[in-house]
């Protein structure tokens, strides 16, 4: 996938959790619709950053982990991702706050599965 089309997948999930599993919020300074969509497009790409940088370093330091859970320890670090982007955004004044861990991991299941069925849906690049 692109990077555009990985950052908007990646908005239309962060959107999605934060609607669907209490304890996420997209906190917003305007009520209007575009000031909404311009804070959920920063931290689609903040989390976007977080995702290419910093997990596939993670993914390779808890490979034995991944083995040994056959792969759920991934949900993990989804949601350390999460939680990650969630204190990157508060420190930038995005707005995405989460309650705890556990909220992560649930919010972190809605993204993996809206990112699978929308990535299904956009083409890749041949």
């Amino acid at each position: 996938m692109t990077f555009l089309a990985r950052l908007i997948v990646n908005g239309i999930a962060i959107w999605l959790a934060s609607l669907w599993v209490t304890g996420i919020t997209i906190e917003t300074k305007q009520d209007d619709t575009w000031g909404t969509v311009l804070v959920i497009a920063v931290i689609a790409l903040i989390f976007t950053i977080v995702n290419a940088l910093i997990k596939p370093a993670l993914k390779l330091l808890s490979l034995p982990l991944l083995i040994l859970t056959l792969g759920l320890f991934t949900l993990v670090i989804n949601a350390l991702m999460l939680l990650l982007t969630a204190w990157l955004s508060t420190s930038l004044d995005a707005g995405l706050h989460i309650d705890g861990f556990w909220t992560a991991v649930w919010g972190a299941l809605i993204i993996s599965i809206v990112n699978f069925v929308l990535g299904a849906l956009v083409p890749e690049k041949r």
